[in-house]
Order: structure tokens, then C-alpha cells, then sequence
């Protein structure tokens, strides 16, 4: 077993070596395994932060050392507009990308702060309308320099601890999968991937398959991105206890 795993690892490294690589919404907590995971296989790197702190500085020289090249930007992308200019932009990078790593994260203060309806669905509008707008620039790219790829839109958020967060994930969850597979279908027949991974919502410890790691976010995310991973589209995945 530990052959065939080898075999397996080399196997996707080969593939993957100087691939495109997009990265987007890193931060302390967020995305460094993914970085990490796709830069030591010798990957061409284009990496986004809004939170340039001396971690993620140091993070950056380290992901250097590894990576075929790296390109770095901090520019904000909270809103649409500008996630849908930032991602023409880095699509240019390396001539086009090969997969995109989209990450949002919800904290638990801007969980505690839902009073209503209202103040849910202008959460959830604020964080996924740009993820539905770098997939949507980036997956065009994609299509015009014919290449086929992947984009993972993942919402990072706290695992639930009683029922009202539960609901609140569960609706979060609900229109991540309803954007991933509107998605999915608009770019089905040009070979462009979509999936994402959302919020588990269940607090009780109700069993079921989930992502419990940010390394198992990583994994996924090269899974994915090999040629393994090339009849998944428009799904889901589960994940619990990745903090945003």
C-alpha cells in the first residue's frame, strides 16, 4: 500500500509540475496548507491576500523556495467588481491558469452579529457574490485559450456549536451549492470544472463524510486539480472545524 501510494503522489506531481496555479483570499488561518501543498509540487503560483501580516510575509518567502514562480497581490476584492478585475488580471499571469483556489471565510463574530433574515442574506451576498464572479472571469479565461480547468470556490466558517449557528451554516451551505451548480452547468460543455466546499451543518455530531482539516481541503484541492479528479464537477464537499 505504501508503493502504490508513492506511486500515486509521484504520479500527480508529475502532472501538476509548473501547472497555473491561482490562489486567492489567504489568510492566517486560511489557505497556508493549500499554498503549501500546491507549491511544493513545483507549480507556477499566483497567490492573493488582503491580510499581508509578517506571517504571510514570511509564508510568501517560503512558498518561493518551492515553486516554479510566484507572483503575489494584495488588492481588495470583497466586492464583485473588483474580484471580477483581479481575476482578469491574474488569469494574464502565466499566459492563463489551469486551477483557481477561491476562499471566503465567515467569522464567528459576523455569525453572532445575524439578527435577521435580512442581515443573513446580506452576508451571504457579500461572500459569495465575489466568488461568483472570479469564477465566472476566471473559467471564461480559461475557455478563451482553451484550457481546461478547475475552480474551488471553499467557505471557511467555525463549526457549529448549537442549533441557531447550525441553521445559519445550513443556508450558507444551501446557496454555496446553489452557485456552485449554476455554475457547473454554464461552463459544463467547455471542460471548465466547478465544485466547492461549504459548512457541515450538524452540531450533534451526527456521522457522515466531512473535511475535518485544512489539509484535507488541501488534498481535495489536488485531487481535483489532477486528472483524477476530472469527472467531478458541481459538487460540494462537507467541512467542519476550518475556522474563518
Amino acid at each position: 500500500m505504501d508503493r502504490v501510494g508513492t506511486s500515486v503522489e509521484e504520479e500527480v506531481s508529475s502532472e501538476l509540475s509548473r501547472a497555473r496555479i491561482l490562489i486567492t483570499g489567504l489568510t492566517g488561518n486560511s489557505g497556508i496548507d493549500v499554498a503549501r501543498t500546491f507549491a511544493d509540487l513545483n507549480v507556477r503560483l499566483v497567490v492573493h491576500t488582503a491580510e499581508l501580516s509578517p506571517e504571510l510575509v514570511e509564508l510568501f518567502a517560503f512558498l518561493s523556495q518551492s515553486a516554479s514562480e510566484i507572483r503575489l497581490h494584495t488588492l481588495d476584492i470583497s466586492t464583485a467588481n473588483s474580484a471580477a478585475r483581479f481575476a482578469q488580471t491574474s488569469a494574464q499571469a502565466f499566459g492563463g491558469l489551469d486551477a483557481a483556489i477561491n476562499m471566503t471565510s465567515i467569522s464567528a463574530d459576523e455569525i453572532n452579529a445575524i439578527a435577521d433574515d435580512a442581515d443573513l442574506e446580506a452576508l451571504i451576498e457579500s461572500k459569495l457574490a465575489p466568488l461568483a464572479q472570479l469564477t465566472r472571469v476566471i473559467a471564461n479565461r480559461m475557455c478563451l485559450v482553451m484550457s481546461e480547468g478547475l475552480v474551488l470556490n471553499v467557505v471557511n466558517m467555525p463549526e457549529p456549536r448549537d442549533a441557531r449557528s447550525a441553521a445559519i451554516c445550513g443556508v450558507i451551505r444551501t446557496a454555496l451549492a446553489a452557485m456552485i451548480a449554476q455554475e457547473a452547468r454554464a461552463w459544463a460543455d467547455k471542460g471548465v470544472r466547478i465544485n466547492g466546499v461549504g459548512p457541515r451543518a450538524f452540531f450533534d455530531g451526527r456521522a457522515g463524510a466531512y473535511l475535518a482539516s485544512e489539509p484535507d481541503v488541501a488534498s481535495l484541492a489536488l485531487h481535483l486539480a489532477s486528472r483524477r479528479g476530472r469527472a467531478l464537477s458541481g459538487h460540494v464537499f462537507d467541512a467542519t472545524g476550518i475556522d474563518g
